[in-house]
């Protein structure tokens, strides 16, 4: 149970948050005697999320969306009365197109549209004018807006930097555990499906970590922190992952086929240590970014790299190139300059967390 907890905390604290705000809006709503609190405890719950940073964007895009609902419906509202169905009709037939254009157009005025309709025919059940009915719903999106933010602030705030780390971890341990399927390529016919699967890994980190990063700048916004001249705070990071991920698929390409029995009985050896020195830095970077820890680790890695570079250089000076085939010699060097990228990227993978974690 302990560990089913610990796996979903950041759901079961996002679930206190819901509640906690939807209560808080039930109670402020009727006690500023708000018509329609429904609305604004619709509101509360669609802008609580799961970090500050993707609260205050969410509250930015739908407080846009709803001015711009308000506006033109109002607008519409004005010109054609709907005092009858056929005019209802036509106020309908006026707001909605324009508004789900804006919508389809920018995910900001994606509360356009039901904001339109709200405007419209709220009157006709309410019996209120259409200038009230506009004001009602700024009133409801306000409060609703408020508590949501309020309450992504105070109550146990999950902040999108922390969980930006949390999915470059993530990433990070895809990549090493990846490694030995994909060197295992130059030694046996590499497995094609487990290959996939170990990519599918990390592209899905990639992209969570990705949008950790982006809701850590709106947090950067409404913390007052941000800096107009300043990069992204895991812009480094972010370009670090990245070419990380494409040297384990170039990696791959070279691997396509098992080496000539005569090279892979020579470094087989060397490919292992190669995999337990990539894996190291890689598993140990996740650690870092876990426990946000300043320590940099050992990097007696590089050693390897240096005894597979002088292994590489004993088998071309006996010739054990020549009888290869042209592809599985292309794909050896591919592999040679694939390691230096590598240990280029490793490097620059440290460098990175050094930054992030203010070493």
């Amino acid at each position: 149970m302990r560990r089913l907890i610990a796996r979903h905390k950041m759901e079961l604290l996002l679930c206190l948050r819901v509640t906690l705000a939807t209560l808080l809006t039930f109670g402020l709503g009727r006690l500023l005697g708000l018509p329609m609190v429904l609305w604004a405890i619709l509101t509360s719950v669609l802008l609580t999320q799961m970090s500050v940073g993707k609260s205050v964007k969410a509250t930015i895009d739908y407080f846009v969306g709803t001015l711009g609902g308000v506006i033109y419906a109002a607008a519409i509202s004005a010109l054609i009365p709907q005092t009858t169905a056929g005019g209802l009709l036509a106020a309908l037939a006026a707001t909605v197109p324009p508004l789900a254009f804006a919508a389809a157009v920018s995910p900001k005025f994606a509360a356009a549209v039901p904001t339109g309709l709200i405007v419209v025919v709220a009157p006709t059940l309410t019996h209120a004018t259409p200038l009230a009915s506009a004001i009602d719903r700024v009133e409801e999106v306000a409060l609703g807006a408020s508590v949501a933010l309020a309450v992504s602030l105070v109550v146990l705030p999950a902040r999108a930097r922390d969980m930006a780390r949390c999915s470059a971890a993530v990433m990070l341990e895809a990549i090493a555990d990846a490694t030995p399927t994909v060197f295992d390529g130059f030694l046996q016919s590499a497995d094609a499906r487990a290959v996939a699967d170990r990519h599918q890994a990390i592209a899905m980190a990639y992209r969570r970590f990705e949008a950790a990063g982006q809701e850590a700048e709106h947090e950067r916004i409404s913390l007052l922190s941000y800096d107009p001249s300043s990069e992204p705070e895991f812009e480094r990071l972010r370009i670090a992952l990245l070419r990380l991920r494409h040297d384990l698929i170039m990696t791959g390409r070279a691997a396509a086929e098992p080496l000539p029995e005569a090279i892979r009985t020579r470094l087989k050896a060397s490919l292992e240590a190669l995999e337990q020195a990539i894996e190291a830095p890689l598993s140990t970077s996740a650690s870092r970014l876990r426990a946000q820890s300043a320590a940099s680790g050992d990097a007696g890695w590089e050693e390897a790299f240096d005894a597979f570079g002088r292994e590489i250089a004993a088998l071309r000076a006996e010739g054990l190139f020549r009888p290869m085939p042209e592809d599985a010699v292309q794909n050896f060097f591919a592999l040679a300059f694939v390691l230096e990228q590598w240990r280029a990227d490793l490097k620059e993978l440290t460098a990175a967390l050094n930054e992030q974690l203010g070493v």
